[in-house]
This record gives structure tokens, C-alpha cells and sequence, in this order.
């Protein structure tokens, strides 16, 4: 009941994020606020990180509307490494397609794209070296494919066959590679935010050279694990790059759930007294020479960056998502900030580097590149078609040697599975 003394005070009322365009709602983006390219200041590497927090507001950028780089953060790569960086991103958006299509066809369980992100993996990829421990989320595919891991083993996981290096044993896209410095991908979201920080912290003990870069999307901010991380970064002055890749939306909530609508997302790193940059996720250019500026801090000792790359999720958020229900399908073709690949693509041209020929003469080349890599790993079984390990490896790989206990139920499932299917064979 309602104190009588307080009768003359307004009711409390509750705020709930509501997105700006719902199904069927006309999109404008004109609440944006886009600078021009190049008018972003560059503080040096070793500068206090205060001098930063001007650019965790700010939104860095280096490619102009004539498709020219302009400004400090210009990285002045070489044709050649353009070139590069345009293929992987054109590759790792066959891939996708690809893979796609082979959820549709029931061959693998699921899958997730990252369709207008690849800048947001392939540029920092590159700007990192490449023994850098990377600790990805669910859609950093393309950090894999920069660091040239085999297609087709990529998609052996993805297929949980027979040739799956992991077994079976994590969800298609989790990938694991201890030889591409890439850590195991988590579905619980931003765990790997303080492995990242205690695996940057172990490197400083020891003395290496090598740091520690994660990814996460903006909507994991929210969890407790995205926290913890930076306080011990701050306090430990830990050698990390925290990408948030900021693509708007989680699966069916807009990112005003995890606090974008006060303020950005880079911006929590002033609250942390670490630096911050907020990047136009689909400017390649950008993207890379924050990746680098943060990377050459870390190395030198100047400590953890947070970098908000700000771009679109241009399709579902996975095969099990259907956008449509949530969202206008007006926003892909009105956001602001275009497609990556072919903002990269419109530059070379500028530059007298590139053609439409060449651009579409390598696009076949990618999708029969992937199909190769699909067919051979289609070799090795997909989903549901029995080629996958040997039933008895379900209990392998956790002890150096297996406990009275497991292999009593090890023995009793292989005797039950025999029983169920006489014809079977343990192979």
C-alpha cells in the first residue's frame, strides 16, 4: 500500500529497451552519428589511456566516401596485402555460403555466419601476429582461414564425422586449433574473456613476447565473465585486445539490452581506466590499424585496449534464427556503414589496383575452392550417416588413465549397444 505521505510524488515507472524498427517499420538511421573519415585524432602508442577516451565516443575511420584512405589511421598497407585481405574476407564469405547451404541439406546440425563482420576477424588476423593467442567467439570463422587452417578440417568439425579432430564432441563451429594459437570456442557466453586475460597474464610472467586478443559480441557486455576480465586486465596491466564486435543484435534482442542505448560500448573502458577506441567495423582499414595500434601498446607494456567494432549483423544470428520475426528487413540495405568486402573492393579500385573482372573471376575461384574442401571433407561422413569415431572414444581423453568407474560404464554401453544392434562392430 502507498504511503499516504508520499501521495504527491509521481510513480516509479520502469524502462524496457525498445528497438527503433520492428517488421514492417520504414528504417532511418539518420539518429546516427557518422563522422567524416579521417578526422580522428591518433594518439600514440604509449600515451596515458585517459587520452584515448575521447575516441571511445568517436568513431575511427580511414576509408572516405571516395573510397580513399585519409587520415592518421590511414595503415598505408601495400596493394599485394590489400589484395590479401579482400580475398580472405571474399573466402571466408564463400565459406559461409557453403556451409550454409549444407545446414539446409541436413549435413551438419547447425551452423552460424558472419556476413557483413568479416572485417572484424580477417583485418585483425592480420594486424596480430601469428602466434598471438586468439580467444574467439562463435563468429571469428575467418581468423582460422587467415591463418591458413585447413578448409577441411574446419568442416570435418563442422560434419562431427569421422575425421572431426574434436570427436564430436563440440557444437558445429566450436572450433579447437592449439596449432593456430586459436583457443576453443565456448557457448557460454564470454567465458573466454578471462581465459584471454589470465593466458595475457601468464605470458607477462613468463616473460614472452606474445599476446592475447579476444572477441565477444556487445550483448555478452552484460555478463559478469566481460567484468571480471577487465578488472583483473586493469590491475595486472595485462598484454590483451578485448574486440567487441557491436553487430547490433543478439539472436531476437537489439543491443539496447546491454547498454547501448546510454552510451557506447567502448566507453567502458574509461570506467576501467584502460584504453579505448570505437572503430567502423566495416572499414577494413580502420579496423586493422586499430588492431595494430592496439597490439604494439600491449607489446610494449601499455597495457589491455577495448575496441568497439561497430558493424551490422547482415543475416540471422544462426540457422535456427529467422531475423524477420524481430527486425525490419529494411536494415541491411540502409545501414550506414555498407558491406566490408566491397568497401575494400571499391578502394583497390580507386587506387587503379583492382577491377569488377578480377572481383568476379575470384569469387568463382573461392566457391570452387570451398567446394573442393567440402567435398573432401563430405569424404569423411556428415551428419547422421554413421561415419563419425569409434563408440569407445566417448570415454577417452579426460583422464591419462581411465577410472574403475568409467570403464565399467564404458563396458556396460558397448554390452547395451550390442544387445540393441546385433549387427554393430566396434571399429
Amino acid at each position: 500500500m502507498t504511503d499516504p505521505s508520499r501521495s504527491n510524488l509521481p510513480p516509479l515507472q520502469l524502462h524496457v529497451p525498445e528497438p527503433r524498427f520492428r517488421p514492417g517499420d520504414a528504417v532511418d538511421y539518420s539518429h546516427l552519428v557518422i563522422p567524416p573519415a579521417g578526422v580522428q585524432p591518433r594518439p600514440d602508442e604509449g600515451c596515458a589511456a585517459s587520452e584515448t577516451h575521447g575516441l571511445c565516443l568517436d568513431l575511427v575511420r580511414v576509408l572516405g566516401e571516395d573510397h580513399k584512405a585519409v587520415g592518421p589511421w590511414d595503415p598505408k598497407l601495400d596493394p599485394e596485402s590489400l589484395r590479401r585481405m579482400l580475398r580472405l574476407m571474399a573466402l571466408t564469405r564463400a565459406f559461409d555460403d557453403r556451409m550454409y547451404r549444407g545446414q539446409r541439406q541436413g549435413k551438419t546440425s547447425f551452423y552460424m555466419k558472419c556476413t557483413g563482420e568479416e572485417a572484424t576477424s580477417i583485418a585483425p588476423a592480420m594486424a596480430l601476429a601469428s602466434d598471438d593467442m586468439v580467444f574467439p567467439s562463435y563468429r571469428q570463422q575467418g581468423i582460422l582461414i587467415a591463418r591458413g587452417y585447413p578448409m577441411v578440417d574446419m568442416i570435418n568439425q563442422i560434419y562431427s564425422n569421422k575425421a572431426d579432430k574434436l570427436k564430436g564432441r563440440q557444437l558445429p563451429i566450436m572450433y579447437s586449433a592449439k596449432e593456430a594459437s586459436f583457443f576453443s570456442i565456448s557457448g557460454n557466453l564470454a567465458t573466454q574473456y578471462p581465459q584471454a586475460v589470465g593466458w595475457a597474464m601468464a605470458s607477462a610472467i613468463k616473460g614472452d613476447t606474445r599476446i592475447a586478443a579476444a572477441w565477444l559480441g556487445e550483448g555478452s557486455t552484460a555478463e559478469g565473465d566481460f567484468h571480471s576480465a577487465m578488472t583483473f586486465a586493469a590491475v595486472y596491466n595485462a598484454p590483451v585486445v578485448f574486440n567487441v564486435v557491436n553487430n547490433q543484435w543478439a539472436i531476437s534482442s537489439f543491443s539496447g539490452f546491454a547498454g547501448a542505448e546510454r552510451t557506447t560500448f567502448a566507453a567502458r573502458a574509461i570506467g576501467y581506466g584502460i584504453a579505448g577506441l570505437r572503430v567502423d567495423g566495416n572499414d577494413p582499414l580502420a579496423v586493422y590499424a586499430a588492431t595494430r595500434w592496439a597490439a604494439n601498446r600491449a607489446r610494449a607494456n601499455g597495457g589491455p585496449t577495448l575496441i568497439e567494432h561497430f558493424t551490422y549483423r547482415a543475416e540471422g544470428h544462426s540457422t535456427s534464427d529467422d531475423p524477420g520475426q524481430y527486425r525490419s528487413v529494411q536494415e541491411r540495405s540502409e545501414w550506414p556503414l555498407g558491406d566490408p568486402v566491397a568497401r575494400l573492393a571499391a578502394h583497390l579500385e580507386a587506387l587503379g589496383e583492382w577491377t569488377g573482372e578480377a572481383h568476379a573471376a575470384m569469387d568463382l575461384e573461392l566457391a570452387e575452392q570451398v567446394k573442393a574442401a567440402a567435398k573432401a571433407a563430405e569424404a569423411n561422413g556428415v551428419l547422421g550417416h554413421g561415419l563419425h569415431h569409434p563408440f569407445r572414444t566417448l570415454f577417452e581423453d579426460v583422464f591419462e588413465e581411465l577410472p574403475w568407474h568409467l570403464k565399467e560404464q564404458s563396458e556396460q554401453a558397448i554390452r547395451e549397444r550390442r544387445i540393441k544392434w546385433p549387427e554393430w562392430k566396434e571399429d
